[in-house]
């Protein structure tokens, strides 16, 4: 996790990922920043792009941070009764400061639970692209000693307002396009240009041995072209010397 103030007034956090020590770290970064500006803070920055997610308690916990009260995230299987519910706890630590979450294709899980909860309770602005969308719970189901275990999708992730993650992912408030950086896009420029240059490699592959198996000018029955046997050919047939005694690698019109 990183921090930093922009321009004086605003805390930017940065959240790579949900392990044991994210929550521990947020609140340590909010307390940091609030001590740089004073009373200058106008509010935080919650940077959750490409952040892949991690684990489910820490999820509920960093959003909590932000919350007084209500609904975080919710678990629903296929039963009623196997619903389960996970609410805040009193106690914003932002001291309900505005709050801005940044979400783009690579947030996912733990990630989209934090931004669709904040969204849901207007505690945040998401502003970005359309999270990734990776809401199932997974259940091991262990099938005995030696027989290994099945992993199955049997719950999945609901925001408070009821909306499903799986598959759908959180759109944001504001949608804004990152721009790829200049150099990326030479980079990509580049490449194409040079996949558009060069024929696919299955296609020469077959051009190729097809020069070899039938030369310029050789033709069949009614001037149609001879085709290829599915079987190999002498080497004195194709005009290539004959294999000395005890035998040769294969040419490289063979391995083509």
């Amino acid at each position: 996790m990183r921090s930093r103030l922009e321009g004086d007034d605003v805390g930017y956090i940065r959240v790579t990922q949900f392990n044991e020590q994210t929550t521990e770290g947020l609140k340590k970064a909010i307390t940091d920043l609030a001590a740089q500006a004073g009373d200058k803070l106008k509010g935080f920055v919650i940077d959750l792009r490409n952040n892949p997610g991690g684990l489910l308690d820490q999820a509920i916990s960093v959003s909590d941070a932000f919350l007084e009260r209500g609904e975080i995230v919710s678990t629903r299987g296929r039963n009623a009764e196997e619903t389960q519910r996970f609410n805040a706890r009193a106690g914003d630590l932002t001291k309900s400061k505005p709050v801005i979450v940044l979400i783009n294709g690579g947030s996912a899980s733990a990630s989209e639970i934090v931004a669709g909860a904040l969204q849901d309770h207007k505690r945040a602005t998401v502003i970005g692209t359309r999270s990734f969308g990776k809401g199932s719970v997974q259940t091991i189901i262990p099938l005995g000693a030696g027989n290994g275990a099945l992993r199955l999708t049997t719950a999945r992730y609901f925001t408070p307002s009821g909306r499903s993650i799986q598959a759908k992912g959180i759109s944001p408030d504001i949608e804004v396009l990152q721009d790829v950086p200049e150099e990326l896009k030479a980079r990509t420029d580049t490449q194409r240009r040079g996949l558009a240059a060069r024929p696919p490699q299955g296609r020469r592959r077959r051009a190729d041995r097809l020069a070899v198996l039938h030369p310029a000018g050789s033709e069949g029955r009614q001037g149609a072209p001879h085709r290829a046997r599915s079987h190999p050919r002498h080497p004195e047939e194709l005009g290539l010397p004959a294999e000395p005694e005890g035998g040769a690698e294969l040419s490289d019109v063979a391995q083509a």
